[in-house]
């Protein structure tokens, strides 16, 4: 953006050259990639969508900028690395951002992006979740054979005295406990908890709401849950086997769990002792816990080191190979961590700094919107080198650009860099995010 400043600064050049500081380069952007997110937006319609289930909560006549342009010019902002509300002082500035928002003044400011904050509320964010699972649906071409539902919770660290702050002893600090669904690639659920309760606690209500409308979008499709052992939960498997949904979750280990595994455990061992070749031995038991009405099949991986033995235990009612179901299954769901960073660190979803609560979770839903979009240019990427790229990726190569914008009455130009090393791709993601 333009800062106009005539003052003038010199450095000692190179090759016996001064060189000239100054601020009179014209009408510059740091984020040409503003074009991006708002063709990604436009191709799938996602905050149009939004928009309309928020709905305007001000008085007629009393709104100088529409909820769709609110949404964008936050949404926006945070997949290009702005996370705070005060960056939008300078930010409402910027000439890229006014350009795809179809306007030639100041955006919205601060107070005006924190009011829409605060009216947030309980259907706000059922709504929002709601058209999250719609648009995951609407994204398949076909009925899918098959769907992996990944369950994780993660904590977020509370900002001082907010609505919901309880101290939680496993992460040693006070934190919400938010939860995340996951399919692939594609977010279904960023529910925002409070961590004085279970983890797992409202999983199985959300677990149904899921499958009851994927099952009615493909009747004959196979679902299956995973999670860790946070999820083992015997109410969870009963629902499961009696609407025919398979699961797979970590098993905490106990001492009747190694007791029945000893054999594995011991042959490990021995097998070490002799090769000095670290081991690992796969075998299978039927276990039931106390709380548990029938026996379940547990998978028992036993690997054996330098560092010792080091059991672990999976429940299952999936059939086939041992190795094949905790190697390629269950240990893909560490995939759904690298997910979860990218929220919590790329995209901010961990600014829940607000005093109330609906208006974490909105936030919360923000940084999930921003995700959905930074998604969007990652499946139009395919074939590219940012096919499988992170969003701080996505973000350094190819939003964070520079480029000269050129306004008059006929038209608007992005001048980006000729010297851009990653002007292919960008071209292809360009042309592949045409409206639906």
């Amino acid at each position: 953006m333009t800062i106009c400043n005539k003052v003038k600064y010199k450095i000692p050049g190179l090759s016996h050259k001064p060189i000239e500081v100054n601020f009179d380069g014209g009408d510059i952007t740091s984020d040409a990639g503003f074009l991006l997110l708002e063709r990604a937006d436009n191709h799938i319609g996602l905050l149009k969508k939004v928009a309309t289930l928020i709905g305007d909560y001000r008085k007629t006549g009393q709104g100088t900028f529409s909820i769709l342009n609110l949404l964008r010019q936050r949404i926006y902002s945070i997949a290009l690395g702005y996370e705070d509300l005060n960056d939008h002082d300078t930010l409402r500035n910027d000439l890229a951002l006014q350009s795809i928002l179809a306007t030639e003044n100041p955006l919205a400011s601060r107070t005006t992006l924190w009011r829409l904050e605060q009216a947030a509320n309980r259907k706000t964010a059922f709504n929002i979740h709601q058209m999250l699972v719609e648009h995951f649906i609407n994204s398949f071409t076909e009925q899918p054979k098959e769907l992996i539902l990944d369950f994780d919770a993660t904590d977020d660290l509370v900002h001082g005295k907010q609505e919901g702050a309880f101290f939680h002893g496993f992460y040693g600090n006070y934190c919400f406990l938010p939860l995340y669904v996951f399919c692939n690639n594609k977010l279904l659920v960023s529910y925002l908890r409070p961590s004085n309760q279970d983890g797992a606690k409202h999983t199985w209500a959300i677990l149904s709401l899921l499958v009851k409308r994927l099952r009615k979008a493909w009747p004959s499709v196979r679902i299956i849950f995973r999670g860790d052992s946070g999820f083992c939960r015997h109410q969870m498997f009963n629902w499961c086997e009696c609407h025919n949904v398979y699961y797979i979750t970590g098993l905490a280990q106990n001492a009747r769990l190694r007791n029945m595994a000893k054999s594995w455990i011991d042959q490990a061992e021995a097998n070490y002792n002799q090769s000095q070749i670290n081991q690992r031995i796969f075998g299978e038991l039927t276990y039931a816990a106390k709380t548990w009405k029938r026996k379940r099949r547990v998978i028992a991986k036993t690997d054996h080191s330098n560092k010792g033995s080091n059991p672990r235990f999976i429940v299952t009612n999936l059939s086939g190979d041992p190795k094949a179901l905790y190697e390629k299954l269950y240990c893909a769901r560490a995939d759904m961590e690298n997910r979860i960073k990218e929220q919590q660190l790329d995209l901010f979803a961990d600014r829940t700094s607000c005093k109330k609560w609906w208006s974490n979770q909105f936030r919360l839903l923000l940084a999930s919107l921003a995700y959905v979009l930074i998604e969007t240019i990652r499946c139009a990427a395919a074939k590219t080198q940012f096919e499988h790229a992170q969003t701080r990726t996505i973000r350094i190569k190819l939003l964070k650009i520079g480029a000269i914008i050129l306004r008059n009455t006929r038209r608007i130009r992005f001048c980006l860099s000729s010297a851009y090393p990653y002007q292919a791709a960008f071209l292809i993601v360009l042309k592949r995010l045409v409206p639906i």
